[in-house]
């Protein structure tokens, strides 16, 4: 009887703590995804800012560019697992060039 539950107890653990690792990944990759879309989007190039970006973030991300006073904020997210309604995320902002047009 113990020994069951112990079981449960770890399987319940194990999936827990590879979800948390999961779940920093994804969010890496969105900080990473967003750091690239503003920092090319800021040098004016916003198309490719977007398919780098696409290509760092996970799976199905939303990627979202805004400029505002000479700065551009990039924010992209995702969400963590498709049923539940868990979304994680990165943001960045990086000041516009001198000379690059506003996306």
């Amino acid at each position: 009887m113990e020994a069951a539950l112990a079981l449960c107890s770890l399987a319940v653990f194990l999936v827990v703590a590879v979800g948390a690792l999961s779940a920093v990944a994804g969010s890496v990759r969105c900080v990473d995804a967003a750091r690239e879309l503003a920092r090319l989007a800021a040098r004016g190039e916003p198309e490719r800012g977007r398919a780098v970006a696409a290509e760092l973030a996970p799976s199905g991300a939303r990627l979202t560019l805004d400029v505002e006073d000479g700065l551009v904020t990039a924010e992209v997210s995702a969400e963590l697992v498709r049923p539940l309604p868990l979304r994680i995320g990165g943001r960045a902002v990086a000041a516009l060039e001198p000379g690059a047009a506003p996306p």
